[in-house]
């Protein structure tokens, strides 16, 4: 505990200080001379509580200055401030994703599940920013509006599902999307997270062509290219990512370009942008003053209560 104005102590004993001499002043001017025998056979008066009520009045007056003292105690909040970060994840929900070449615990998993199970937990760690989705398939949508509610943002990417947007590959128009929305934010810092394991097959314009209009706006934009093959290697494959778009967007957008193939990587892809764009989390707590005045004002008014009640009687 501490006082924010310790020196407001030194007006403790000015009551004394009045009560001395100013008391003794008025005495002086207002003497009155009688006769000595006036008064011989008069008794004293009943006391009325004066004793008490001076005590009173001295507790009540203590209390008053050690208010005004401005008693606290130091404490730390879960708060967390405002980053000036605004980032929109942008998920490829097409057909493709449904293929179960992840593993987990020996155990095979869709490309969306592992997404899912990453993603999730990548923005529920992302407190004090504001975080946004946008998915796309042959068409892309806003499934959550930047918030800083990162809980309902996690749980939107938990509940995604194939097929509500289209079966095909618009990365342009999802990214295009993400931009327009980070394009009217007051935010210092925006970034865009693009994930996508295909091929872009219907997008009216080109990604790149999107991805510097979005530097052009001060937007950042990171690339994840996942499955385990992709154009370069295996230009016939089916279902291969085009990891080479995806690498030139990020290279134009002023990110990093994340190639993903197993669930080891997806964790340390997750990892590595959590260091790239360090959460708010990371900062100390927050400490600050709890003010507790309140409780000697308090004290105060209930001792001059009694005081109060007394003259009126």
């Amino acid at each position: 505990m501490s006082l924010a104005f310790p020196l407001a102590l030194l007006l403790l004993p000015l009551p004394l200080l009045v009560h001395r001499f100013l008391t003794r002043r008025g005495a002086r001017q207002a003497a009155l001379g009688v006769p000595s025998g006036l008064f011989q056979t008069a008794e004293p008066a009943a006391d009325r509580g004066d004793r008490s009520g001076r005590v009173l009045l001295i507790l009540a007056w203590t209390a008053l200055v050690v208010a005004l003292a401005g008693p606290r105690v130091s404490a730390t909040t879960d708060i967390l401030p405002f980053s000036g970060r605004e980032i929109i994840l942008v998920l490829d929900l097409s057909g493709s994703m449904v293929k179960e070449d992840f593993a987990l615990d020996g155990e095979p998993l869709s490309r969306l599940d592992a997404v899912k199970k990453v993603a999730s937990a990548f923005v529920a760690a992302r407190r004090g920013d504001r975080i946004g989705l946008v998915v796309f398939g042959e068409r892309p949508y806003v499934a959550q509006p930047p918030t800083f509610d990162v809980a309902s943002v996690a749980r939107s990417i938990r509940t995604a599902q194939i097929g509500i947007s289209g079966r095909a590959t618009a990365i342009a128009d999802g990214l295009g999307l993400a931009v327009k929305r980070l394009s009217t934010s007051d935010a210092t810092t925006k970034i865009v997270v693009l994930l996508s394991d295909g091929v872009d097959t219907s997008g009216k314009v080109r990604a790149s062509d999107v991805s510097r209009l979005a530097t052009q706006q001060g937007i950042k934009v990171h690339t994840i290219a996942l499955g385990p093959e992709d154009l370069e290697s295996r230009p016939r494959a089916r279902d291969a990512v085009d990891a080479a778009s995806l690498r030139a967007m990020a290279e134009i957008g002023g990110g990093t370009s994340f190639r993903v193939r197993t669930m080891n990587d997806l964790e340390a892809m997750a990892a590595t942008l959590d260091r790239l764009e360090p959460s708010p989390m990371r900062r100390p707590p927050l400490r600050y003053w709890r003010p507790l005045w309140i409780w000697p004002a308090a004290a105060a008014l209930l001792l001059l209560l009694p005081i109060a009640v007394r003259r009126q009687a």
